[in-house]
């Protein structure tokens, strides 16, 4: 034994017990505990006291630095740790206070190379770049113990108070762990040094108490023995018990034999309620559920305009959706009944929406992507309506309130908005200024008869794009154009030209993104992408007038929130947009347009029993009702309706005639046979017969059918989109087939799922990508991923992939090699393979032909999982639901629930330890502004003449944007694999539909 110094401020003392190997059953584990207890990786324990500053270790691996110092307080506990990995600075305070880049943060942390958490009764830190974790033990005056643990060998180059590890003599010692820990003096001498001076620090001795009966593993009530802490509230110790505790978040968390420690846990039946303060233990059907950062009772109902759910056992138990589906065709933006999201490609005149009896086409302008013209047609030519610019005309007669039929009602519901009810249930509204825009909602009795630019309206998103002649397209402009009339050039641009305009739209668009803006409240019911999207294209390809279309775009948002029942307040006045009423009208976001006419005063208002979504407009105080659609007049000066007509206030009376005028139609091409086109003066086959696709007059049963741009004849078939189609009559007539359901990944969290939904996310935490369990023990599989980040961190550069086979093997894929983990003593001795692992090209393979799953890895970000049929509607996770809606993909984790991509990604975190939410995503092209020009200008190959055989086949838009958002990171130029793994996304989506496209002109 050696020793040096006496105690004291600033003196150092140290005690060195040459052969006193304590960490045998801990390799690579260096700890310092007590008033100066350090043990180093090789097992060797020593006693050093001091309030200097030391090294407890530094090291560099893999290019990734790593730093870590303390310093011990007069008390003798640690009152500052320091942990530096690759140059981000972690600092703990002696009151447990964690700073990260000299800021304060709370647990849990989630840094793209860091991870801190509560770890039982302790704190963890876990480093994404090293294998490193730090562990420490914070009491009410200091730190009472600090643990360095390495998960593989690292000896070069390390220095510090931990030394290095020295391998052999762990293995050596590991064989004579009893006989050591037989010779108790030792023991006792360092226990005897650790509390000299400190008799009244009792936190001191118990650390050194602590350790001891960790590392002896056992179960005595030593800490009563040495009146040591106990547990707070309703919880009690467990020496040996899971670092992760069940909570009414999380009732049954994910360990593992690596996490056990000392922790505090509930009674046998019972969580921890972290959703309130304190620390107490509940039964599950006691837990409350949080919503909105809002906490609700168990058995209390939340609802909103369209749902309502019921806490039950901690989780939203929810109804199903009762809001009807809509058509919205704001501009060239068009929804579909069943909620798919497109953009139109050109000017034209187009078929919105046509059923039995009923058609709705639209009519661009030649200047401006708006809708110029709305033109409905109810039983034939019996109800013909034209919609334009602040009119709307029954018959040429303009409709100045309310004109009432046997077929349908139409009347202003505010200034800017015209409602229509037709007999048969479907309900119109037509934004009629600033810009026209286009509302359908439709009754049950037309779910699936629809066709046209809205869908057909089945709850099946994948057949959305069905085109005027019966085939399934992949990319939203042939079939847009199949449901064009006349001809339709593609001209609405998609980019912007104007860099004026661009950084007018960048800065004025921010608040549908502001996470403490006006629009914040809604984030959570309606989703802002793509409205952010729309914005951003519709300001910038503005010709003149930057406010209004700006306004037009921040209103559709503002819009569909109401039509979910949130009101997001004044956002006009906000953002200057507010509205100017004529004559003597008021503004109002929700107009009521019940009673509030001088007709109104003389009989029923039929427009009271019409409920639609509320709109917003100009219109006429209390006490005052409109008269010929302009002007608020006092009930005293209103005139008198009667069936005789109308009286003024005054002599004289006013009549008012109604006529009808007939809409000649023409076939004659086999493109518009399904369709109804205007009669255009021209020359016509002769009859009987009809113009194919190549110029020839043929007879119906000759007709050619067109597919993605290319003609086929009469008995062609061809396959897509798991269907066999044949060309009939100008018709597509379709068998189905089974189905694979594919799910994408690539990149910084761009998703498509197996619904062909896309969205983006990216935490730091390992999240479930798909599984068949749902939350429940059945379950036969699961796919989890994690980011690995780069040098940058706000970029991924690599995905650790994690195939759990539930009860046979686990597969992780990273570092470009597969690993596997066999369970509960399985043997793949089996007359069948479970499963086969083949290196493709560039990707790894995976396929497990008895669980109908195939995952393709590029070894880097970008990840491929394949389902057979047989899974449809049977999975949950990142990667949706497999049921061929997307609009119900965005389901939170073991609810029904709809949510934003951020809390939908949040909720499938399947992290062992707690991981925090994301909440404020900050894109690249955000961080690095001045690269977003340079990576639009890059990406841009995908929309031109290298991929432009796939175009008609896959829409390249959201591929685009995906590469842009991956390109935004100039000083990774030739070194980040983003932009390569985004065209190569695109690339192979057009490989999957046959289309080989030359990529002799990509550069690296």
């Amino acid at each position: 034994m050696q020793v040096a110094g006496k105690s004291g401020a600033g003196e150092t003392k140290l005690v060195k017990l040459e052969l006193l190997t304590l960490l045998c059953l801990f390799p690579d584990v260096c700890k310092t505990f007590g008033s100066g207890v350090v043990q180093m990786f090789n097992g060797t324990v020593f006693y050093v006291r001091s309030t200097c500053p030391f090294t407890l270790t530094r090291f560099t691996h893999n290019r990734v630095d790593c730093d870590i110092t303390m310093r011990r307080g007069e008390n003798g506990l640690l009152e500052y740790i320091e942990i530096n990995v690759n140059k981000i600075q972690t600092r703990i305070l002696y009151n447990g206070t964690i700073f990260v880049e000299q800021r304060m943060v709370s647990l849990p942390y989630d840094h793209t190379y860091q991870h801190v958490f509560q770890y039982g009764i302790n704190t963890k830190l876990r480093s994404t770049v090293l294998p490193l974790s730090v562990i420490w033990s914070s009491v009410s005056v200091g730190i009472d113990s600090l643990w360095v643990q390495l998960e593989q060998e690292l000896v070069l180059g390390m220095t510090g108070l931990c030394g290095r590890p020295d391998i052999v003599c762990q293995k050596f010692f590991s064989n004579y762990i009893e006989c050591l820990q037989a010779n108790t003096s030792k023991y006792i001498t360092l226990c005897e040094e650790n509390i000299y001076g400190y008799e009244k620090e009792h936190y001191v001795g118990c650390a050194f108490y602590k350790e001891i009966a960790h590392r002896c593993q056992t179960s005595y009530a030593w800490r009563t023995l040495t009146h040591c802490r106990n547990c707070p509230g309703e919880l009690h110790f467990e020496e040996q018990g899971d670092a992760f505790v069940p909570t009414c978040s999380n009732p049954a968390p994910r360990t593992n034999d690596q996490d056990i420690t000392s922790t505090c846990v509930c009674p046998q039946g019972e969580v921890l309620n972290d959703r309130a303060e304190g620390h107490d233990c509940v039964s599950v059907s006691a837990c409350p559920c949080v919503y909105a950062e809002k906490n609700y009772a168990p058995r209390e109902e939340r609802r909103t305009k369209c749902q309502t759910c019921v806490c039950n056992n901690g989780k939203w138990i929810c109804s199903q959706n009762s809001c009807p589906s809509r058509c919205v065709i704001e501009g060239q933006f068009v929804t579909t009944f069943d909620g798919k999201q497109y953009a139109l490609p050109g000017k034209c005149t187009y078929m919105a929406s046509k059923g039995f009896n009923w058609t709705i086409s639209i009519n661009f302008s030649e200047t401006t992507s708006s809708i110029q013209n709305v033109f409905l047609q109810i039983y034939q030519v019996l109800f013909v309506c034209l919609f334009s610019h602040n009119s709307v005309q029954f018959e040429k007669e303009e409709i100045r309130e309310l004109h009432q039929s046997d077929n349908a009602m139409v009347f202003w519901q505010s200034s800017m908005y015209v409602q229509v009810l037709t007999s048969f249930g479907m309900k119109i509204q037509v934004q009629m200024s600033p810009d026209l825009q286009l509302y359908i909602t439709l009754p049950q009795s037309e779910v699936g008869m629809p066709e046209g630019l809205c869908g057909n309206y089945n709850t099946d998103t994948t057949d959305d794009f069905t085109t005027s002649s019966g085939i399934v397209e992949n990319a939203a402009e042939p079939f847009a154009l199949s449901w064009s009339v006349g001809d339709c050039p593609v001209n609405i641009p998609k980019v912007c030209i104007n860099t004026d305009n661009e950084i007018f739209a960048d800065e004025k668009c921010h608040p549908l993104r502001d996470p403490n803006g006006i629009f914040a409240k809604c984030y959570d019911h309606v989703p802002t992408d793509n409205y952010h999207k729309a914005c951003i294209q519709r300001t910038c390809t503005c010709g003149t007038g930057l406010q209004q279309c700006l306004c037009v775009a921040l209103a559709n948002y503002a819009k569909a929130c109401a039509n979910q029942g949130i009101t997001v307040g004044d956002w006009r006045r906000a953002n200057n947009c507010t509205v100017s009423c004529e004559n003597n009208q008021r503004f109002d976001y929700e107009m009521q347009v019940c009673n509030s006419t001088c007709l109104s005063l003389s009989r029923p208002d039929p427009r009271c029993g019409v409920e639609d979504a509320p709109v917003e407009g100009c219109g006429c105080l209390e006490g005052t009702h409109l008269t010929g659609g302009l002007t608020c007049t006092p009930k005293a000066q209103c005139p008198c309706h009667h069936q005789g007509g109308v009286t003024p206030p005054g002599p004289g009376k006013v009549c008012v005639h109604c006529s009808q005028f007939p809409i000649d139609t023409a076939q004659k091409t086999c493109a518009s046979l399904s369709k109804p086109t205007s009669c255009t003066s021209g020359c016509y086959c002769p009859g009987g017969q009809l113009e194919d696709h190549r110029g020839v007059c043929v007879i119906v049963d000759n007709c050619t059918c067109q597919y993605s741009g290319r003609v086929f004849k009469a008995g062609q078939s061809v396959k897509t989109n798991c269907r066999t189609c044949t060309c009939r009559h100008a018709q597509w007539s379709c068998v189905d087939e089974p189905c694979p359901g594919t799910c994408l990944v690539y990149g910084n969290g761009h998703y498509q799922t197996f619904d062909s939904k896309w969205y983006r996310y990216d935490g730091n935490c390992q999240y479930t990508l798909v599984e068949d369990g749902c939350g429940s023990e059945a379950g036969s599989f699961s796919v989890k991923v994690e980011s690995v980040p780069c040098c940058d961190e706000a970029l991924t550069c690599s995905r650790t992939i994690v195939l759990d086979l539930l009860g046979n093997v686990t597969l992780t894929l990273n570092e470009m090699k597969v690993t596997r983990r066999l369970q509960g003593g399985w043997a793949s001795l089996e007359a069948e393979p479970l499963y086969s692992t083949h290196t493709v090209g560039l990707y790894i393979m995976i396929s497990v032909p008895s669980r109908g799953l195939t995952l393709i890895w590029d070894k880097h970000t970008r990840l491929t999982v394949i389902l057979d049929d047989r899974w449809r509607n049977r999975v949950c996770g990142l990667c949706g639901n497999f049921d061929s809606n997307e609009m119900n993909d965005l389901q939170i984790s073991g609810s029904s629930v709809l949510s934003s991509p951020l809390a939908f990604g949040n909720s499938w975190n399947t992290a062992t330890h707690p991981c925090s939410d994301v909440t404020n995503e900050v894109f690249p092209c955000q961080r690095h502004s001045y690269c977003s020009a340079w990576a639009e200008r890059r990406c841009m190959i995908l929309r031109g003449d290298t991929f432009k055989d796939c175009h008609l086949k896959v829409d390249p838009e959201p591929y685009y944007q995906a590469c842009v958002l991956e390109s935004c990171s100039c000083e990774f130029e030739g070194k980040f694999l983003g932009f390569c793994t985004a065209v190569a996304a695109y690339a192979e989506a057009c490989s999957d539909q046959d289309v080989m496209c030359e990529q002799g002109g990509l550069q690296t």
